[in-house]
């Protein structure tokens, strides 16, 4: 029977896992910039999207899984970053953020796909469907109220982590306090200010990445 120092020896972090950041970054800014080209930032819209840009939509919405995939992976890789450094305050905000970024993504996304079901092959108007209303409401609520401010707590509870224990540079982490109140706060009267989110995490991937390859 092999010993515990065997097992962890084998239970490292994949190299995979530290350009999980950056596919992530790649994949949900990609995915948003489709969202937000087209679909209404507003959620009383007529639902003309659904006949004119089902088919991107739907792409989007593919994509978003995956994205979410590899945002858990950056989390873990930052977390193996981290090691014992890592504070139990912070570490509990910083990954309950981060689930609660991914439960409002996947909600929002889930909301989407199926107005996209139900109305995509309807010729009359979805405007005047209780569902579709609701169904879009609940989209835009969950999108540009909670998954935002989640996101943003995100980036606080990080960029205090790096201050402290400076696995990036400092400047990365002002920047991402700057940006993270921009979405607590500007989220709503500026509806592209979001795509600083997955800026922010390339540039926290790629610092762990080149200080990985370093040591």
């Amino acid at each position: 029977m092999k010993n515990d120092g065997s097992v962890r020896s084998r239970l490292k972090t994949p190299k995979a896992a530290a350009i999980a950041g950056i596919l992530f970054s790649v994949l949900f800014a990609t995915a948003f910039s489709l969202l937000r080209i087209s679909v209404p930032s507003y959620p009383a819209d007529s639902g003309e999207w659904l006949k004119t840009s089902s088919i991107s939509v739907g792409f989007a919405l593919n994509l978003l899984p995956f994205a979410g995939i590899a945002f858990l992976w950056f989390v873990g890789a930052l977390r193996d970053r981290l090691g014992e450094l890592e504070d139990r305050f912070f570490s509990t905000v910083f990954l309950g953020s981060s689930l609660l970024f991914l439960a409002s993504l996947f909600t929002s996304a889930a909301a989407i796909g199926a107005i996209i079901l139900a109305f995509a092959g309807d010729s009359g108007n979805p405007i005047n469907s209780a569902a579709f209303q609701f169904a879009r409401t609940l989209a835009y609520n969950v999108a540009n109220i909670y998954m935002v401010k989640m996101a943003g707590v995100f980036m606080i509870s990080t960029s205090t982590v790096v201050v402290y224990t400076e696995i990036a540079p400092r400047w990365v982490a002002l920047l991402g306090f700057v940006l993270a109140l921009l979405l607590l706060f500007g989220s709503t009267y500026f509806s592209w200010i979001f795509i600083a989110f997955p800026f922010w995490v390339f540039l926290i991937s790629s610092c762990l990445l080149v200080d990985k390859y370093r040591r």
